[in-house]
């Protein structure tokens, strides 16, 4: 999934997963932490504590000069330390040994403790179900042993002899230790299906983390490419267009070019200003400092943004029903945005223009905005509803991606958002954004 992501992303979601190993191995505790970073080490503590639960099993032998059964608890403890890398073949092989060391020395203590080890090691790198299976396979001949050799047919085959014990107790000690080395046995399985229940899940969050950072990066590359389409699209038309129009009125009205002119200047601070504002997030601080993120305030911009379509050439009226814009500055830059690429367009497509409506109605929790022009042979972008071309099959004159934007925006609001030609001639833009906050103000 990754290699389809640029650089800046890989490295943004390769952070997230470092952070959170970072995080769950801060739980670990400083003894596990140095465990977990060093397997070697642990495999040797393993092996230590085997080899300190055998013991007593290890005296006995080697004091009855039992060396067989003593090569093969040493056995056992050189198999423990491949447990990790051949988890099957070390459950199989302890298996087989310990069957053979309780035959040899049957009142060994903690003589199953090798095979403790080595179902945990196979729970946590295999699944549930071979886990159990592997349980079932490897408990059963020990268990059948201890339950033989007490009260069935090998009591008389030990090497030292049947227990000197009442035949009643004999049997209490066989049930004893088979449902001791069994439970123990279900134990250490238990213990190690569920560490690695907790590894997977943590892999999980670690996976919804980093889905969620993707995410979060796609849906602010297209919140910034949004935006600049909307700055670039906007301020590049109206400059165009002024100065076109400053290169036409200077030679006869020297005073209306130095209007134009001003409103052209505005203009360009303006769009340099937004775009600092839409690329803030994307470094802390700059030569000249930090850039401001605040949403731009619609409630004082709106003015004069329909006084700079005016001054570029457009004969717009505006009219307002209803309470104010409710006081949410996302939701006034919805609206502020939705009327400057509805005016754009109008700018950059239509053709003999008489007059260019914007009415905006706020009424039952819902803001109407319309904005509508008379262009005799208006051209819309792709995708608008129209055709988006010019006489004579020319090239779509827009991508389309200013209407999207649009959609989007008001989509937040739970919104709509039409265009299209209207049946007597010119270009219609209707977007409803629905409202349920404060009532506004009348």
């Amino acid at each position: 999934m990754h290699e389809d992501l640029p650089a800046k992303d890989v490295s943004a979601l390769t952070q997230v997963d470092a952070s959170f190993a970072e995080l769950a191995d801060r739980r670990r505790g400083r003894l596990r932490r140095y465990l977990h970073r060093h397997p070697r080490a642990m495999d040797a503590v393993v092996v230590l504590c085997y080899l300190l639960l055998v013991t007593p099993t290890t005296v006995d032998t080697v004091t009855d000069g039992g060396w067989a059964a003593t090569a093969l608890l040493a056995a056992v403890a050189v198999a423990l330390s491949f447990r990790r890398s051949h988890p099957v073949a070390v459950v199989a092989a302890v298996a087989v040994l310990e069957v053979a060391i309780t035959f040899l020395h049957p009142w060994g203590s903690n003589v199953s403790a090798g095979l403790w080890f080595a179902l945990y090691e196979l729970s946590v790198q295999r699944s549930r179900r071979f886990s159990i299976t592997a349980l079932a396979l490897a408990n059963a001949p020990l268990s059948l042993l201890y339950f033989l050799t007490l009260v069935g047919p090998l009591e008389r085959a030990l090497p030292n002899g049947g227990p000197a014990a009442p035949e009643n107790s004999q049997l209490v000690f066989g049930i004893v230790a088979g449902i001791t080395i069994t439970l123990s046995n279900i134990i250490a399985t238990g213990i190690g299906i569920s560490v690695r229940q907790r590894r997977e899940h943590e892999q999980e969050i670690a996976a919804w983390a980093a889905r969620t950072a993707e995410l979060g990066s796609v849906t602010e590359r297209n919140r910034i490419a949004r935006e600049m389409h909307d700055v670039v699209a906007h301020s590049l038309t109206v400059m165009v267009t002024l100065s076109d129009g400053a290169a036409v009125v200077n030679r006869k009205s020297p005073d209306r070019a130095a209007v134009v002119l001003a409103e052209l200047s505005r203009t360009g601070r303006t769009a340099l200003a937004d775009m600092r504002r839409v690329l803030g997030v994307l470094r802390d601080e700059s030569p000249a400092g930090p850039a401001p993120r605040q949403p731009l305030s619609a409630s004082n911009s709106l003015a004069k943004l329909l006084e700079g379509f005016r001054t570029a050439g457009l004969p717009l009226h505006y009219s307002h029903t209803g309470p104010a814009l409710p006081d949410d500055a996302a939701f006034q830059l919805t609206v502020y945005r939705i009327v400057q690429e509805s005016l754009t367009n109008v700018l950059r497509y239509g053709r003999a223009l008489s007059r260019v409506d914007v009415s905006m109605v706020r009424a039952d929790g819902t803001v109407t905005i319309e904005v509508l022009d008379d262009g005799r042979g208006t051209v819309g972008p792709a995708g608008t509803g129209g055709t988006g071309t010019v006489a004579g099959g020319a090239k779509p004159l827009g991508s389309g991606q200013g209407l999207t934007g649009m959609r989007e925006r008001a989509g937040i609001y739970g919104g709509t958002v039409e265009a299209g030609r209207l049946a007597g001639g010119g270009w219609r833009v209707r977007a409803v954004l629905n409202w349920n906050g404060d009532q506004g103000k009348t």
